[in-house]
């Protein structure tokens, strides 16, 4: 965090961050108990969804954003693939169950367990200790979290291959073979919005599943390596050795999530592949005032949430406002990290104000 110049420098309650930066146990611990929170909140949420839906009503005229998330993925259909929210109660107690799991996971590494994981008996925990300006003990975490996402990827493909999800096409549910076509792929990276193929779609999936595993092995053997004890500084150097700090990636997690968050609200609200128009309403009309924003198209007189919006409009208008806030938090933490005082601008300010009110006088 940045200091200032003071090392002994306390934060209030309201900087979260700064308790735990320099605590890996602790920052563990606020990692597993955040999960917990988000376990807990997707059950919690997809029971309150499940307890007011009507099926006379439209799904995306509905207050149904997680239900419509888990039939898009071809959960909570009967047999004769009509949506009926069966199983869907399942996966939300599921869920409920497992956020306790996470709870107690997160105060067994904030009470019991060591306050840095260094301290640690068992020898795999000490590598995850926190070297926020050393690029191997980083690549080493990184490489942990590619793997997790890859493999998440690669259980969505098969999902889609041997459970089936649903394609608007066809209005049913159908197992999807993913198309790994690289060219394919390349272009899609340019025209994603308008994708309509859902074999591309896993394709992509399955393509970014192999380089994540691929990603996570690589940075996890990268600083390990015996070359890599006889490298140049300069080697140290392009690994990111004088750019690394807590604040600095704080900053680009900032910046991936808000990024993430903006292309979701522009593909939600036009593309209705993988956002159906049957569970999440019609596509939308980008509209510009002060900034961007989408509203619908439909006839929303039967609408029961979102003060009159559908489900597509709450989804995409939320996503884009959460990234662009995100991105700001990117730019401060960044700013922040490359040593910039914003205590420096009040001052000038303060000055400035000073310096008109004497030449008045």
């Amino acid at each position: 965090m940045q200091t200032y110049g003071n090392p002994e420098v306390t934060y209030g309650w309201w900087a979260g961050n700064s308790v735990v930066t320099n605590r890996s146990g602790r920052f563990i611990a606020s990692h597993v108990g955040h999960t917990g929170l988000i376990c807990f909140a997707a059950g919690g949420s997809t029971l309150w969804e499940l307890a007011r839906y009507n099926p006379e009503i439209p799904m995306g005229h509905q207050s149904s954003l997680f239900l419509a998330h888990l039939a898009s993925i071809g959960i909570g259909f009967d047999e004769a693939g009509v949506w009926t929210g069966a199983g869907v109660a399942t996966i939300a107690i599921f869920h409920l169950i497992f956020s306790m799991v996470y709870g107690g996971g997160g105060l067994l590494h904030g009470i019991l367990f060591d306050e840095n994981v260094e301290d640690s008996e068992v020898l795999q925990a000490q590598k995850f200790k926190l070297e926020w300006n050393n690029p191997d003990n980083q690549t080493f975490i990184l490489g942990h979290h590619l793997i997790f996402m890859g493999v998440a990827c690669v259980w969505f493909v098969e999902w889609a291959r041997i459970h089936g999800i649903y394609d608007p096409a066809v209005e049913a549910v159908r197992q999807v073979n993913y198309n790994l076509d690289l060219s394919m792929i390349w272009q899609r990276q340019f025209d994603f919005i308008t994708i309509d193929s859902l074999e591309d779609v896993m394709g992509g999936h399955a393509f970014l599943g192999f380089a994540e595993i691929t990603g996570g092995a690589f940075h996890i053997v990268a600083g390990s390596t015996p070359w890599e004890e006889k490298r140049l500084g300069e080697w140290s150097k392009f690994k990111g050795a004088e750019l690394l700090s807590a604040e600095a990636v704080l900053s680009w997690s900032l910046a991936g999530i808000g990024w993430m968050a903006i292309v979701a609200a522009f593909w939600c609200a036009s593309n209705t592949t993988v956002y159906p128009e049957a569970w999440y309403g019609e596509p939308l009309e980008l509209k510009f005032a002060v900034s961007p924003y989408w509203v619908d198209t439909g006839d929303l007189s039967d609408a029961t949430a979102f003060w009159g919006h559908s489900a597509r409009a709450a989804l995409s208008n939320v996503h884009y406002y959460l990234g662009f806030f995100f991105l700001q938090g990117h730019f401060w933490h960044a700013l922040r990290a490359l040593g910039f005082n914003f205590k420096n601008v009040t001052a000038s300010i303060g000055n400035e104000q000073k310096a008109t009110f004497t030449i008045k006088n």
